[in-house]
């Protein structure tokens, strides 16, 4: 009787602790692929820079069988415990707050950068993976089948962390939703193995973005001495004692300008909210704007995980 009272309260104790296993949050969205295919799309201009992006709203609005495959694929992965957002609300909350997709210029000089429609909805979902849908029906006869690529990206840096695809078995059903659903089952528990040792290793070693470093025009650049040191040993400081494991790559720097890449920043705030580029370098400019320094810098965020930091005003 011990024996199994024993078991029992391990057995519990190890299911205990595997639903305390934090999971990845996930968005799934139809591919650029897809959308480009199906003409879905909208032109932007960035900066007088003509780009071509994918229109999720009036895909969403136009397509029932891409709102069913949505569907079907958060079923998947809620059923295997991922915490997801779903893209036809994150859309909506955007459309609530527009004005977040303003210019934003520097108070003295007028220097400001926009921020892409795409970099918007990926920070309103703060997401940690998006998952790239893509599929196309394949048709013999009377029977039908379903071929599918399935991306796991990185919301934060857009690097692929997981991937499946396949083709599904041949079906007399006509309801694509299903037959979807049907062909990703049969590869997504190696999928979520993948998107879950990504995570852990986001865990184990911070999240990767980078920073972009800039100077306004004035009296202060990264030579400037502070105390004997030049500005940018001063800032190279702050991001070895504030990166996961003193880990960053600075592939340029000049007297005005630093780019520092492969930046591993901690995968929560304080608070236990996920950090991302902007909220990392908003240490970074509150520490610069404190004594012995006093430099008034502004953030630019260029996504969740790329941010500007332009210094010498606000």
């Amino acid at each position: 009787m011990k024996r199994i009272i024993f078991v029992l309260v391990f057995i519990g104790f190890g299911i205990s602790i595997a639903a305390q296993v934090k999971r990845p949050t996930l968005m799934v969205v139809p591919s650029d692929v897809w959308c480009n295919l199906n003409g879905y799309v909208t032109e932007y201009d960035n900066n007088g820079i003509n780009q071509i992006l994918p229109d999720y709203r009036r895909a969403l609005q136009s397509d029932p069988v891409l709102v069913g495959a949505i569907a079907r694929i958060n079923m998947l992965m809620a059923d295997r415990g991922f915490p997801l957002k779903n893209l036809e609300s994150v859309l909506k909350s955007i459309e609530r707050n527009q004005a977040e997709s303003a210019l934003i210029s520097g108070k003295t000089t007028g220097a400001g950068i926009s921020e892409s429609p795409l970099d918007m909805l990926r920070r309103t979902a703060r997401a940690d993976i998006i998952l790239s849908l893509t599929w196309s029906v394949n048709t013999v006869g009377p029977k039908k089948s379903i071929t599918y690529t399935l991306q796991g990206l990185d919301a934060y840096t857009d690097l692929q962390v997981a991937g499946a695809q396949g083709t599904g078995t041949q079906s007399l059903s006509s309801d694509i939703p299903v037959l979807l659903e049907e062909a990703v089952s049969m590869y997504m528990e190696d999928f979520t193995v993948q998107l879950q040792n990504y995570f852990e290793d986001l865990e184990n070693y911070g999240r990767l973005g980078s920073v972009d470093i800039r100077v306004f025009e004035g009296d202060i650049d990264l030579e400037t001495e502070y105390d004997g040191d030049e500005l940018a040993e001063i800032i190279d400081r702050w991001m070895e004692e504030n990166t996961v494991g003193h880990m960053f790559n600075k592939t340029a720097s000049t007297e005005t300008m630093a780019v520092y890449e492969d930046v591993r920043m901690p995968l929560y705030r304080p608070n236990g909210m996920g950090m991302d580029a902007e909220y990392f370098v908003r240490d970074l400019r509150k520490f610069l704007a404190a004594a012995p320094y006093n430099i008034p810098s502004k953030i630019i965020p260029r996504g969740l995980g790329n941010a500007m930091l332009i210094i010498g005003e606000k």
